[in-house]
């Protein structure tokens, strides 16, 4: 972390005698040492949203965040630029979740950097290829060939913000990495972290409540974000397309949803705001289905149905109560 000093000038130089020098020095070379426990602030750089919101919340007035992640801009896309490598190399803690962004990964690899917190390594990431459920007489072996196309079985799934439980237990790992990135203000940062996690735990019980009594257990999805969610309070999410928000689903993978829908009374497709709304209006238009917004919380802009995480998801939750029949 880079201290700030005050300019002296050439002529207050010139009066100060050898002893104030010497003084000046000592104290200039502490003030590095001590870095943010010396008054100026922990810098610290998050990967995407979820994580500067973590960073925010827990580090309060004693740090300065920074996130490599513009509003609207798709997560999962991000290339950083030099001057972003410079950045996070400068920073003092960097809070990051691998796999999710290959071209952060790599910068954070190659960096010096004391103070990295992969949000990977402080709750347990699932593999969530297998997710879904299937109908008696369909060809189980064709639908594994479908979903192997569109990638769900590619790996662990990263959407661990998505469940409160598990996005607590990110936020406990991250007030701990800032205590000990920063000893002097570690009281502060403790009870925010207190504070966080006991509103994260008001949200579970607002999810659990609201979706344990419903019609359905069955939403269909742009890409396949919210199994967590889904897990964690019985649910089943049906994506059109996989983990990559990109990737294109197949003409059998729509007509497979369109006879589901009709199956399992599924009343919305919901779609993102960061990704092309077009897919899941065309499957909502041919299946006679409404469409609404459930976001996956990659990033905040007007377009977000609230101001931070805490809201959304609760607008994610009324969206769900809405489309699943909650009674």
């Amino acid at each position: 972390m880079n201290v700030r000093r005050r300019h002296i000038s050439t002529a207050a130089i010139a009066a100060v005698t050898a002893l104030g020098l010497g003084t000046l020095s000592a104290c200039s070379s502490d003030s590095d040492a001590a870095g943010a426990g010396s008054g100026g602030k922990l810098d610290v750089v998050a990967s995407f949203y979820p994580m500067q919101f973590l960073a925010e919340r827990i580090g309060g007035d004693h740090v300065s965040v920074s996130t490599l992640t513009e509003p609207g801009q798709e997560p999962h896309d991000l290339e950083i630029s030099a001057k972003q490598t410079a950045q996070l190399q400068e920073s003092d803690v960097v809070l990051y979740l691998k796999s999710l962004q290959p071209s952060v990964d790599e910068a954070v690899a190659q960096s010096g950097i004391k103070n990295k917190v992969d949000a990977a390594t402080l709750t347990e990431l699932e593999d969530h290829g297998g997710t879904g459920h299937s109908h008696e007489g369909e060809d189980e072996h064709a639908e594994e060939e479908e979903h192997a196309e569109e990638g769900e079985g590619s790996g662990l799934d990263p959407h661990i913000w998505l469940d409160p439980v598990k996005y607590a237990q990110v936020a406990e790992g991250v007030g701990k990495a800032l205590e000990k990135a920063d000893p002097d203000h570690a009281a502060d940062y403790k009870k925010n972290t207190e504070a966080l996690t006991k509103e994260l735990g008001d949200l579970d019980t607002a999810f659990e409540d609201g979706l344990k009594n419903t019609r359905s257990k069955i939403f269909f999805t742009n890409h396949s974000a919210f199994s967590y969610l889904a897990e964690r309070y019985g649910l089943t999410q049906e994506s059109i397309s996989g983990l990559d928000p990109e990737s294109e689903p197949s003409a059998a993978r729509i007509k497979e949803l369109q006879q589901e829908a009709k199956a399992d009374g599924v009343t919305t497709v919901f779609y993102e705001t960061l990704v092309s709304d077009k897919t899941a209006k065309t499957l909502a238009d041919d299946a006679g289905l409404r469409t609404d917004v459930l976001d996956p919380l990659e990033g905040i802009t007007d377009k977000s149905q609230g101001d931070d995480y805490i809201e959304v998801m609760r607008s994610n939750l009324t969206a769900l109560e809405k489309a699943l029949g909650a009674k």
